[in-house]
């Protein structure tokens, strides 16, 4: 069936992916209240168009970083896209560089940084996560640094493992242990079955977390013993830790998962490059505000001295649009790349890219604007309902 969106896109997902793997990606956590108010903040802000003005020249390239992309998307990310489709990490580098936008390389790919970055000419960014021994993160700094990432983008909202109940009722926890559940599961999608976890064990064996650090690296079902090996997080990450990362990491530095101005203002001082407002999509933390509902005043607080983006629920192009407008400089976008890889690959990662990137360009002619770096907090108006009283500034 064509596909003429990204919810068409997320359909087709969840009919070609067993149902551990979809809910793996698309849903939230807990009682998945973040996930409604994500959708809720961007329904409430509403456009104010103008007409009689010539849009015949449309642009929607902007400058991320220091560097101009094609338009104002990066590829968030996604621990687990390399299950959306087989060597899935490459094809979305792939995509990414066909649209010319960055693709964020996850910790927990299951294809290395390296192999994406000899497979793709895309602008890569390399996300980070910090564990109790820094060691780990030095020796993820020196690989990325080796194979040419020129953005760290280190994840500071997952201080501890999420509460995400639904994997366990399908059996999807890390590590994976097969049971009548998931087998069942995997069996009645055959086709995914064959092109991807059937191809993954007749070529390189059982998936595993290609850029962990060489201690913890590992299968999904475990190391060579079937023993796990647990990944915890450091619970004592603090801003002098972001300092040793900025004097450690000399390329573009940013930090994913801020929600509180005092944290942007911060990490705007101990030197960061960009900040990325994010409630990790409504995955981690429950009852939390939308990044929306903070982009503003974040904005407005260290814009001047960072890049601000914006991520967790952009689904159409209008969202980005939205973003954009309240002082975001680019937005990342995780879950529909992967809803267009899980059903076409390379091809339909940028099918999805495609589709904000056509309604961006629609809605910038409906507003009577012309170049995307234009946009203002005077073009949107804010539902005081969902905002506050603030909303009328």
């Amino acid at each position: 069936m064509k596909a003429y969106n990204n919810e068409d896109l997320r359909l087709a997902a969840k009919r070609a992916l067993p149902r551990g793997l979809y809910e793996y990606i698309a849903r939230g956590s807990e009682d998945e209240t973040a996930l409604g108010r994500n959708r809720r903040a961007l329904d409430a802000i509403k456009f104010r168009p103008k007409v009689f003005v010539n849009v015949a020249g449309r642009n929607q390239k902007t400058t991320v970083l220091g560097k101009e992309q094609a338009s104002p998307l990066i590829i968030a990310p996604t621990g687990a896209a390399g299950l959306m489709w087989y060597q899935g990490e490459i094809a979305l580098a792939r995509a990414a560089q066909q649209a010319g936008v960055p693709f964020t390389v996850s910790t927990s790919a299951i294809t290395s940084m390296e192999k994406i970055a000899q497979a793709s000419q895309a602008r890569l960014w390399f996300q980070l996560y910090i564990w109790p021994d820094f060691a780990m993160a030095e020796e993820l700094i020196g690989r990325a640094e080796a194979a040419g990432y020129d953005t760290l983008m280190v994840t500071v909202d997952t201080i501890v493992n999420p509460n995400r109940e639904y994997n366990s009722r399908n059996s999807f926890n890390v590590p994976i242990r097969f049971n009548a559940r998931n087998t069942l599961d995997v069996c009645r999608h055959p086709l995914w079955l064959i092109r991807v976890f059937l191809k993954y064990l007749l070529n390189s064996g059982m998936p595993q977390f290609e850029n962990y650090p060489d201690a913890m690296r590992m299968s999904m079902t475990g190391n060579r013993s079937g023993k796990w090996v647990v990944t915890k997080k450091s619970e004592t990450l603090n801003w002098d830790d972001l300092s040793r990362l900025r004097d450690r990491w000399k390329g573009s530095l940013v930090i994913k998962g801020i929600l509180d101005v005092e944290d942007a203002d911060e990490a705007a001082r101990r030197g960061v490059d960009g900040i990325v407002v994010s409630n990790h999509g409504g995955r981690n933390l429950d009852c939390v505000r939308s990044p929306l509902e903070v982009l503003e005043d974040i904005a407005n607080r260290v814009g001047d001295r960072v890049d601000v983006i914006a991520d967790s629920g952009f689904t159409r192009g209008s969202d980005v649009v939205k973003a954009l407008a309240l002082g975001a400089k680019a937005v990342m976008v995780g879950r529909c790349p992967l809803y267009g890889l899980a059903t076409g690959g390379e091809a339909g990662a940028l099918e999805s890219l495609n589709f904000y990137r056509d309604e961006i360009d629609r809605v910038l002619a409906f507003m009577g604007v012309n170049d995307i770096r234009k946009l203002e907090r005077r073009h949107v108006h804010l539902d005081p309902m969902m905002f506050g009283l603030e909303a009328f500034k």
